[in-house]
């Protein structure tokens, strides 16, 4: 089994920065992509950022020329630099693994990211 721990999440003012971090283990072997989702309150989950196991990236519109994600295989670790927050961006943020052969996702249990003046 996969177990995604995420760390980084906090209060921030509109304009600042954050970087979130989310660590994997156990069984991780066959992960192919990871990515960020996000829960903001009353709202449905969505996909914030995603990247392969190779470095393909994509985002949400939402985000896109603020956000980027990275990923460091050897230390089985994804990070989100999060600039220019805004209020809309509040939300819990959830990590995620993608484990295709089985057609498995793994989710963290979140951390709060909290953008305000």
């Amino acid at each position: 089994q996969v177990h995604l721990v995420e760390s980084g999440g906090g209060l921030v003012q509109p304009g600042g920065s954050l970087r979130l971090s989310c660590a994997a283990s156990g069984v991780i072997f066959n992960i192919n992509a990871m990515g960020w989702y996000r829960q903001a309150s009353g709202k449905q989950r969505e996909l914030v950022a995603r990247i392969s196991r190779l470095g393909v990236t994509n985002y949400a519109d939402s985000v896109a020329g603020r956000f980027t994600i990275s990923r460091d295989n050897s230390k089985n670790t994804v990070y989100l630099q999060m600039n220019s927050l805004k209020p809309e961006d509040t939300a819990v943020y959830y990590c995620n693994a993608h484990v295709p052969a089985y057609d498995i996702d793994y989710w963290g249990e979140g951390t709060l990211v909290s953008v305000s003046s």
